[in-house]
């Protein structure tokens, strides 16, 4: 069977959803679990939904009305029918959250946004599943909290995989039956599992990317593809450069590099599933899905060209104690534990005799709240609106031309990669 992860980009409209029925028809023998995301950007409607909810800053009500008419939209121009079951199915689970911002809020901030936030992929899921069996595509909607266990780290769900293999041994493997007369097929929920008191966790920001590697490691899928709005993944952003070279194939090695320091095709978390099972991973268009796009796999060829990636609205915060002392190892433990405390992931470290410096990304509300924690110990100095520079395989030219015109704030070398955070 073969695990298919489709993005929000894929489904942000009705003529996407509808083009996702015509991908998996070019697989009419196949099982097939599809993962899938929030479509087009609600998941950042509903991270605003959940600050107006819990902070009080906008009326909730509002932009949860403004969800609920995007998807209605989609919804109508699917399906004929008023009556169909998923107009009721959908609405009513918005009604759950009309009833819970109702109240006040009962737990912290990231278990609230879970319990909301994860509402984008259930309604996607729902929508997409109810149109693939309108269309003819049969399939069953399965909750990915009924096989994906986490613990209760809220926005930032550890799997229990133990635990994950056993439910999708007895809930999923044994339909999946190779049979190419009859397909089984299921649609499901990327970025979301459950706790054992059946809340809801979300794995990380972009995290349906990882959802859909961890399903094809509980299935011992025959490959994973994660269908993109580009051919395969690129050696830099069309963003910032015009001539840009797809990557034909890549090694789990390069490709975890790559995602760590930031490349935004692949989660950074998504290899590890698949390189334990040597799955192979296809990074395909979904604009143009007959193409062969990117192959990842054990493979240990070269990268054939230098790789950028850039990571904008960064800030560097530089950490110095207050009575000149050296930045020794109880110093920097108190800094990590702070950091951990507040999940505010660190993309690069230095210290010197007396400071330690880190670039992370400008989230104002972890950024302030590390402040406030670390200022009785510490003097802190922040540059802000900075961006980190990655490049694999880089050259001194390179490096020049990156940086004519703009302040080099930190740089760090090894023989592959060089790292820079520049104004």
């Amino acid at each position: 069977m073969k695990v298919f992860k489709f993005g929000g980009a894929s489904v942000r409209d009705a003529e996407a959803v509808k083009n996702v029925a015509e991908i998996i028809r070019l697989f009419p023998g196949d099982d097939i679990a599809v993962v899938v995301s929030a479509m087009g950007k609600t998941t950042n409607a509903l991270e605003r939904l959940t600050e107006a909810y819990f902070y009080k800053k906008e009326d909730p009500f509002e932009i949860l009305k403004q969800i609920k008419d995007y998807h209605f939209n989609i919804l109508n121009q699917l399906f004929q029918n008023p009556n169909n079951p998923v107009f009721d199915d959908i609405n009513n689970t918005f009604v759950e959250i009309e009833w819970a911002i109702e109240d006040e809020p009962t737990g912290t901030f990231d278990f609230e946004y879970d319990q909301i936030v994860s509402v984008g992929e259930t309604v996607s899921s729902k929508i997409l599943s109810a149109y693939l069996n309108e269309s003819g595509i049969k399939n069953e909607w399965k909750d990915a909290r009924d096989f994906i266990r986490t613990d209760n780290n809220y926005r930032e769900g550890i799997i229990d995989f133990d635990l994950s293999i056993s439910l999708a041994e007895s809930n999923l493997k044994p339909n999946f039956k190779s049979d190419s007369k009859n397909p089984y097929r299921i649609v499901t929920q990327g970025f979301i599992g459950g706790t054992s008191e059946n809340f809801t966790t979300t794995l990380g920001r972009e995290g349906s990317d990882y959802t859909a590697s961890v399903l094809a490691y509980l299935l011992n899928a025959e490959s994973l593809t994660i269908w993109k709005d580009v051919p395969g993944v690129l050696n830099a952003d069309p963003k910032y450069f015009e001539k840009v070279v797809k990557l034909d194939h890549l090694s789990y090695r390069d490709s975890i590099e790559l995602a760590y320091y930031g490349a935004s095709v692949i989660h950074p978390k998504t290899i590890q599933p698949i390189q334990n099972k040597n799955i192979p991973l296809y990074v395909k268009s979904f604009i143009n899905p007959r193409d062969p796009g990117t192959l990842v796999s054990n493979a240990s060829n070269e990268l054939p060209v230098p790789c950028y990636i850039f990571k904008p609205n960064q800030v560097l915060i530089t950490i110095m104690p207050t009575d000149f002392s050296f930045i020794v190892e109880t110093n920097l433990k108190e800094i990590f534990r702070v950091f951990a405390e507040e999940k505010l992931k660190v993309n690069i470290m230095q210290n010197s005799a007396i400071s330690f410096s880190v670039a992370a990304n400008n989230d104002t509300r972890k950024v302030n709240a590390l402040i406030e924690k670390l200022s009785p110990q510490f003097k802190i100095q922040l540059n802000e609106n900075v961006e980190l520079i990655t490049i694999r395989h880089y050259n001194e030219t390179i490096l020049q031309a990156l940086t004519l015109g703009k302040k080099i704030l930190m740089e760090q070398k090894t023989k592959s990669v060089a790292q820079l955070v520049v104004s």
